[in-house]
């Protein structure tokens, strides 16, 4: 079958604003996304938090458009929207009717070029306690909340702006100041900081058009691209890594994480692959082993989550049935992961596993709103938003082996963090009271 190909106009405007517009006339509809190279890992000591707050106070109005109202006009036009920040990058989009793309263009350059006109100290403090309210609900009083933030914290050094989780710190948040939180879009929320692709049933001359018009007299920060610290790291943790952590939690489950390679290096796709293999549905070893055969586990995950930045998280957990012996499950998870690395996958799984991979990529690729975020994130990460048509032939050339050398460079036993969620009365000692 034949992979289709995206084809796409890729230019910058005088401002540094990177335009990519790929036309697509099956249906009336199309999607606007823009992508900031602003994420977690560009802020500074004491001042973590700030680009996951910015994702919620760029809806909170601008010059031309009053607080909560973007997504309200977009809603109106019939549209969606949103927002979403993460470790090297955050971003906007919405997908509407082919004839409102122009408000969608609007409405972004609009907050990038005046939201500082509407940011008040009032809009500053709501956003900072919605925050506070959505790190309560998401990770302090969610069972298994903290896994995520343990992990970063465990498989990255304090130095490394890896360490801390997106939503930050929240004394770093209590204690920034509007002039702190200005600087901070100054710096990040430029023209040539972003990537705008448009993707849908559009002209691409009448989109160059208004992106000219409504981004092209927003300035250029000089200042940019903002120097990082060196992100390097050792490819392994050197030694393995281990906590119990007692919760409110139903049952005891275990999470998984390893040093893994950057986002873009080959040998994080023939890991993705490896997940497959692991834990790609029903049929995946480590369902068969602990779900179905063993009957260990409720449920089993394992994925891989790149980062650009020293290196990438290759993570997975495992919630026990009532009454297991964890240390035989820990123990049946790492034999699965172990035979990856001492013998070749068959054939079959690796048929599967592709057949798995290209399903999600062609999926995503028949959808504008998918189509335009990749070419966003390919451009933002990698200055190729090309790859966009070369990452699944990627995919499908992996081999057997390339499987096996990235599972014995990953899968060790000195480059592992192994979190135990136990609920809160297992790990009490004779005599204590429950929490």
């Amino acid at each position: 079958m034949p992979v289709p190909t995206v084809e796409f106009s890729d230019e910058r405007l005088p401002n540094g604003l990177r335009l990519i517009v790929a036309e697509d006339h099956l249906v009336p509809v199309a999607a606007v996304n823009l992508w900031y190279a602003v994420g977690s890992k560009h802020e500074e000591p004491g001042r973590t938090g700030f680009a996951h707050l910015f994702e919620h106070v760029m809806f909170q109005g601008s010059a031309h458009v009053g607080k909560a109202e973007h997504l309200a006009i977009v809603q109106a036009a019939g549209g969606v929207g949103n927002g979403s920040t993460w470790l090297d990058r955050t971003n906007y989009y919405e997908s509407v009717p082919a004839h409102e793309v122009e408000l969608a263009l609007w409405l972004e350059a609009d907050r990038m070029g005046t939201l500082l006109d509407a940011l008040s100290q009032d809009n500053l403090d709501n956003q900072r306690e919605v925050v506070k309210n959505e790190k309560r609900q998401s990770y302090d009083n969610r069972p298994y909340g903290s896994w995520n933030e343990k992990l970063l914290a465990a498989l990255f050094p304090p130095s490394h702006p890896y360490h801390h989780p997106t939503i930050g710190s929240m004394d770093d948040l209590n204690a920034a100041s509007l002039d702190d939180v200005r600087a901070f879009f100054r710096l990040h929320y430029a023209p040539n900081n972003a990537v705008v692709s448009v993707v849908g049933d559009v002209d691409r001359a009448r989109v160059r058009a208004w992106t000219e018009r409504y981004f092209g007299a927003i300035p250029a920060n000089p200042d940019l691209p903002v120097r990082l610290p060196d992100l390097t790291l050792p490819p392994v943790l050197g030694a393995a890594i281990r906590e119990v952590v007692p919760d409110r939690v139903p049952l005891p489950r275990i999470y998984w994480g390893l040093r893994a390679p950057v986002y873009g290096d080959p040998r994080l796709e023939a890991l993705d692959m490896a997940g497959q293999v692991l834990a790609g549905g029903k049929g995946s070893r480590l369902h068969r082993r602990l779900v179905r055969d063993d009957r260990i586990a409720q449920d089993v995950a394992f994925f891989t989550m790149g980062f650009t930045g020293g290196a990438s998280v290759s993570a997975g957990w495992a919630t026990a049935r009532p009454g297991v012996d964890l240390a035989m499950l820990e123990s049946a998870f790492w034999e699965e992961l172990e035979r990856l690395t001492v013998e070749p996958v068959t054939d079959d799984e690796l048929d599967r596993a592709k057949a798995l991979t290209e399903a999600d990529e062609l999926g995503a690729l028949m959808r504008v709103d998918e189509r335009a975020d990749r070419l966003s994130m390919y451009a933002t990460l990698f200055d190729d938003p090309g790859l966009v048509n070369r990452i699944l032939g990627r995919y499908l050339a992996i081999t057997p082996a390339d499987i096996q050398g990235v599972a014995r460079d990953v899968f060790r036993p000195d480059n592992r963090v192994v979190l135990t969620y136990v609920p809160a009365a297992m790990n009490e000692q004779p005599g204590e009271a429950a929490a």
